[in-house]
């Protein structure tokens, strides 16, 4: 089995759990890391045994010439990336969101084309918790869907006093986003949410901004409605003092014979109480991402779709967008 030959670009925090997930793959090379900070590029790469460092994707590109790109970098660097990889003819997974609006996104699907293997590296419906959820629906659990409610808490954007809140510390710039806990955060719940329930119109939004150094919204109301008739409910704090600083979720899902519930961390269907399928949050943290690289890894092999390919992706990101007109946020 030939190697596939990997380039990533970005060493921030988030990439250490996009590496780990190559490091779990088989006939995966890592070949080199780019950072705009070369020494935060050469940390990561002492750390995963990378031989390569540059502070320039193109050089990088040019000097390894990879058989694919990782891109883990700020979200208006994605298209510019993505286009360079293209005309290298270098196969790409992107980190969420692929670019900052729809029109972008469908103007550098248009440019690309066929010309590589694109996909978006959104990794919730790849969560274990959330994979059994669609595989538990999909095998008929609660009959037809009816309502399903979805309950995100977080104290990830505000805290108690005193504490810097979790994704603040850790990524202080989505303090200036106008658009924030859809853009951001719940953009993941909508790919999942689609993954289970199929395609979905949003019905009404309200937005909320809680930390008032914020830019952006970190609270919401969302309604939807599948294709089935299904009535979908989200309702979104991730400035909640108190709660855990990662969000948690809650998630009914109720049909015409039976209701799954996700509560955190197990599974339980209401008419078999005493079945509870517990999950490693911590663990399927990272499961996620390992799992996303490796949806790349099997489509790039058997030449199979990606599940998140960029055209799929793109359905996401028009539904973020949709929340947002209709919340009366200016894209």
């Amino acid at each position: 089995m030939k190697p596939i030959r990997v380039a990533i670009a970005g060493a921030g925090a988030i990439s250490s759990f996009h590496l780990h997930g190559w490091q779990a793959q088989q006939g995966v090379e890592l070949v080199a890391i780019c950072d705009p900070d070369r020494n935060r590029a050469a940390e990561r790469a002492a750390e995963f045994g990378i031989p390569q460092v540059f502070d320039d994707v193109a050089l990088m590109l040019d000097a390894t010439r990879p058989d694919a790109l990782d891109i883990i970098t700020p979200v208006a660097s994605h298209a510019p990336l993505v286009r360079l990889a293209a005309d290298h003819g270098i196969h790409v997974i992107c980190q969420k969101p692929m670019t900052p609006t729809v029109a972008e996104a469908e103007a550098l699907i248009a440019e690309v084309g066929e010309r590589i293997r694109f996909m978006v590296h959104e990794n919730y419906r790849f969560r274990p918790h959330y994979a059994e959820m669609i595989a538990r629906l999909a095998a008929g659990a609660v009959g037809r869907i009816r309502h399903v409610r979805l309950t995100v808490r977080a104290s990830s954007l505000h805290d108690y006093p005193g504490r810097v809140p979790f994704l603040l510390g850790r990524q202080p710039y989505l303090a200036q986003f106008p658009r924030l806990l859809v853009f951001e955060v719940l953009i993941h719940h909508l790919d999942a949410l689609r993954a289970m329930l199929g395609e979905m119109e949003p019905l009404a939004a309200i937005l909320d901004r809680i930390n008032p150094v914020l830019a952006g919204e970190d609270a919401a109301l969302v309604t939807l409605r599948t294709q089935t008739g299904a009535l979908v409910q989200i309702d979104a704090n991730i400035s909640a003092p108190g709660h855990p600083p990662l969000p948690a979720d809650r998630l009914e899902v109720m049909g015409e014979t039976d209701t799954l519930i996700l509560d955190h961390d197990r599974i339980t269907l209401l008419s078999d109480p005493d079945t509870v399928s517990l999950h490693d949050l911590a663990a399927n943290y990272q499961a996620c991402f390992t799992g996303a690289v490796t949806e790349f890894v099997t489509g790039l092999r058997t030449g199979g779709a990606f599940a998140t390919d960029r055209l799929d992706n793109l359905r996401t990101l028009r539904l973020m967008e949709a929340i947002y007109r209709l919340a009366g946020v200016a894209i």
